[in-house]
């Protein structure tokens, strides 16, 4: 069962875009911006959610209750991964709560669902909060649905690249058969075949917990390497009985593979993962002076409460569209009126920085371009964490692909793996 917790408190205050001169009524001045925070804490990402919403509330928590000259009131939802849960609970934001702004989701098909969903609302903006797949605003994109996140797709440039590199020329992909793993497998698969790699693809439903007879074929299989694109539940699930199956091929792991939500868990899946490389928008360590501070006061904040020891790829990209949405409060002085129409042109014109550092802006579908870093799981002082060893600037969702031609490739599918001439 949900539960539904409202708590007044701020968003981040700090450095950003100058302030307007918008003047609003004292009754609309004085009354609370309502933003709805949606994440799963229910289902397969629920370690995931629970994090998304620490990383929010610990920057909520660095202001005085006030963006804009106004108080923020936020309110928190919980979906379990499924887009038709997804919808009700952003519905019920929106009709019963009454909120201005939704944070979220964080799935993958919550977010094509909640995309669609905005296009049904007038003064109302949802900004996304950590869902990956692509089409959510690559194809008819919703003018009242941003992200500030990068995408499933974007997550995996230079990875292929750097496989191919290494003299693999077969990968087994096993990967969850819905949105988010199509973006990243496409993604993958665009450098990885069109240099002349092989992939054997193994699907399998979100929610899968026994994967021995995918594991015996892809242990007795050519690959030289195994992709895995699972994450929560799932991801610890493969990783689990592969190691109990004796597995030895090397792996590369999906975005969300190479992340605390899976290294914080005791088993014997954290020995087969050491060495592990992946691809993503953050790692555990990072060689800039933004992320550190950002993950000295996450351990601060966190340390007695349940936190990881690092942030989780949730937190950081809920938390990096929290500063897309404080960006365009602070430009409007906390203006919504006119259906929040000054409001979105400045979020879709914000330059916010991430915390991992990365600088971040909006293309022409209120879509993230920003930095993709290639990442090894290390053990470092009795410890796994993900080093990011290189930094690709400024990806776009297209992988710098023209668009029309990125677009003409498809859509990412089960049976559509990036796999193309």
């Amino acid at each position: 069962m949900t539960t539904m917790i409202t708590r007044r408190a701020a968003l981040l205050g700090g450095a950003g875009l100058a302030a307007g001169s918008l003047a609003l009524p004292a009754i609309a001045q004085n009354a609370p911006i309502r933003i709805g925070g949606l994440t799963t804490l229910e289902g397969p990402f629920a370690t995931g959610g629970q994090d998304a919403f620490r990383c929010v509330q610990m920057e909520l928590e660095r202001i005085n209750h006030t963006v804009g000259g106004r108080r923020i009131e936020f309110i928190r939802e919980s979906s379990n991964a499924q887009a038709d849960v997804a919808l009700a609970r952003a519905r019920k934001l929106i009709e019963q709560d009454n909120v201005d702004i939704i944070l979220g989701p964080l799935s993958g098909a919550e977010g094509i669902a909640l995309r669609d969903f905005s296009r049904t609302l007038t003064g109302k903006t949802i900004v996304n909060g950590s869902s990956g797949a692509s089409d959510t605003t690559l194809r008819n994109p919703s003018p009242n649905f941003f992200r500030f996140s990068t995408d499933g797709t974007q997550w995996m440039a230079g990875l292929g690249r750097h496989i191919h590199g290494m003299g693999i020329r077969e990968v087994a992909i096993t990967a969850g058969d819905y949105a988010f793993p199509y973006a990243q497998v496409f993604g993958f698969n665009l450098e990885f075949c069109r240099l002349g790699g092989r992939v054997t693809q193994y699907w399998a439903p979100l929610g899968t917990t026994d994967f021995t007879s995918q594991i015996a074929q892809i242990n007795r299989s050519n690959a030289g390497a195994i992709v895995i694109v699972h994450g929560g539940t799932d991801g610890l699930a493969f990783m689990t009985q592969y190691a109990q199956a004796g597995g030895s091929k090397p792996l590369v792991g999906g975005s969300i593979m190479a992340d605390q939500t899976m290294l914080s868990a005791r088993g014997p899946h954290r020995r087969v993962m050491m060495g592990m490389l992946s691809g993503g928008p953050i790692a555990d360590i990072i060689d800039d002076p933004t992320w550190n501070d950002f993950v000295a006061r996450y351990r601060r904040r966190w340390a007695n409460e349940g936190g990881f020891a690092s942030p989780s790829i949730h937190g950081v990209n809920y938390v990096t569209n929290l500063y897309g949405i404080l960006a365009g409060l602070r430009a409007t002085n906390g203006d919504l009126s006119g259906n929040q129409a000054a409001f979105q042109r400045a979020m879709a014109a914000a330059e916010v920085t991430a915390p991992t550092g990365a600088a971040v802006k909006l293309d022409h579908n209120r879509q993230a371009i920003s930095d993709i870093f290639l990442n090894r799981i290390e053990e470092r002082g009795g410890s796994a964490v993900v080093v990011a060893f290189d930094r690709a600037r400024a990806v776009n969702q297209t992988l710098g692909m023209p668009e029309a031609q990125f677009l003409g490739l498809g859509s990412p599918s089960r049976d559509n793996a990036g796999c193309v001439a």
